[in-house]
């Protein structure tokens, strides 16, 4: 046995583990019959890792190596298509560059699992932590969960298989993890043994199979107008059966192996006044800014979203509603567009409440890994109070650790003035 592998009286594994490491090593246990990848930094490591596990026999999984990105979506199409399970790896530009077959893959509904290794996308040139790449993709029907640490990026990518082949499902599965914070940063995480992952996972039960000749069927066929709209919805109603299949993994997930998930995570909003919403990795760091200010009795909180696709709107409705104002974090920006996504998502969920709501503001942080201090999350929970009792006029949408010299008149959207009549 490994020295860095030390089994506990429960029978698991602790392990001190990269974020990709962490990834590969549950691609290792579900050993899925296909990977094909092309490497690019931040994930490079987890294809390195697999293609290891592959020579050591330690996996029995085909991996195809490809010239792009693009390729490899499309080799994971056609494997998934033959009846294969199939998983990959890529970032950024990579992902950026799958885009056409994203696409192809959810509207054949084949359940491929990626991880992504969050990236900036050029241009300048970015290698750091950035959510813009996954967030520009959030419409391609790909079910899509964020991890914030690296134990959980390990236990997303065991219950992403079981998720898109739920035959209520059948959609594939995206699973975030950020550059460098979790990609290649080292925490110390438990392991269950292959047997246990195999056994939660279960064999893989096809659907179709493009080699069945005895079950003939077609993949990327023409649709025409007459038909078009009603495949679509299909894929609208698999991604709301998601919702349901998300949550019962996650609860047998945890009655397994002790860690429970849902679609988000509240932190200490039992009765919290204010709250930020945020995802990825750096709700951690803004869970320690909430205990930090529940020791100076401000009722504060937090709440991570860990699946972003689809949207849990109902669970965040019944969080947000009760407070006196909230701030979404988003590591993303959407240039001319009315905030960036998450806080366009979670506004446009709160509007047939919009009579009760609270303000919602959005604060958008982390871009190209720039770095989120507390300080800078001590200041959103202050302007939050402000926001809540109108005393000071708060920009709704404003950058966190934006330099002074650039562009120093720059504060995003405020809200709109009371029309006066005959406007």
């Amino acid at each position: 046995m490994a020295k860095s592998e030390i089994r506990n009286p429960k029978s698991k594994i602790q392990r001190v583990l990269s974020g990709n490491e962490a990834v590969a090593h549950a691609m290792r246990q579900v050993d899925p019959h296909v990977y094909p990848g092309y490497p690019i930094t931040p994930s490079t490591k987890i294809m390195e890792e697999v293609a290891e596990f592959i020579a050591n026999g330690r996996m029995q999984c085909e991996m195809i190596a490809v010239e792009s990105e693009h390729s490899a979506m499309s080799a994971a199409v056609g494997a998934a298509s033959a009846g294969a399970r199939v998983a990959s790896a890529t970032a950024a530009n990579g992902l950026a560059f799958m885009w056409e077959v994203l696409y192809i893959a959810s509207g054949s509904h084949l359940p491929i699992v990626l991880a992504v290794g969050n990236r900036a996308l050029s241009t300048p040139i970015n290698g750091f932590a950035d959510h813009g790449e996954a967030m520009g993709a959030r419409d391609a029907s790909w079910i899509t969960l964020y991890s914030e640490g690296v134990q959980e990026a390990y236990d997303n990518i065991i219950q992403a298989f079981r998720i898109g082949e739920d035959t209520r499902v059948r959609l594939p599965v995206m699973v975030c993890l950020d550059g460098f914070l979790l990609t290649h940063t080292s925490e110390n995480i438990t392991m269950a043994d292959d047997e246990e992952v195999q056994a939660f996972v279960g064999p893989y039960q096809r659907e179709f199979s493009l080699l069945d000749p005895d079950r003939p069927v077609s993949h990327g066929l023409s649709d025409p107008p007459a038909f078009y709209m009603e495949h679509k919805m299909r894929q609208q109603v698999s991604m709301d059966r998601a919702l349901a299949v998300i949550e019962e993994v996650g609860a047998e997930f945890g009655e397994k192996f002790g860690r429970p998930y849902g679609l988000i995570d509240p932190y200490r909003m039992a009765d919290a006044e204010t709250a930020v919403v945020i995802l990825g990795s750096e709700a951690g760091r803004v869970k320690g800014v909430v205990d930090e200010l529940r020791e100076q009795g401000k009722k504060v909180g937090c709440i991570r979203i860990r699946a972003a696709r689809p949207f849990p709107e109902e669970q965040l409705a019944r969080q947000l509603l009760r407070l006196r104002a909230v701030a979404v974090m988003d590591r993303s920006f959407a240039p001319g567009a009315a905030g960036a996504p998450m806080f366009q998502e979670i506004r446009s969920a709160l509007y047939d409440y919009r009579h009760s709501a609270p303000p919602i503001l959005n604060r958008i942080y982390g871009l190209g890994g720039r770095e989120l201090r507390n300080r800078d999350i001590r200041a959103i929970f202050t302007e939050l109070d402000q926001a809540a009792a109108a005393d000071v006029t708060v920009p709704t949408i404003r950058m966190v650790g934006l330099r002074g010299e650039v562009l120093p008149n720059w504060q995003g959207v405020r809200p709109l003035a009371e029309p006066t009549p005959g406007d």
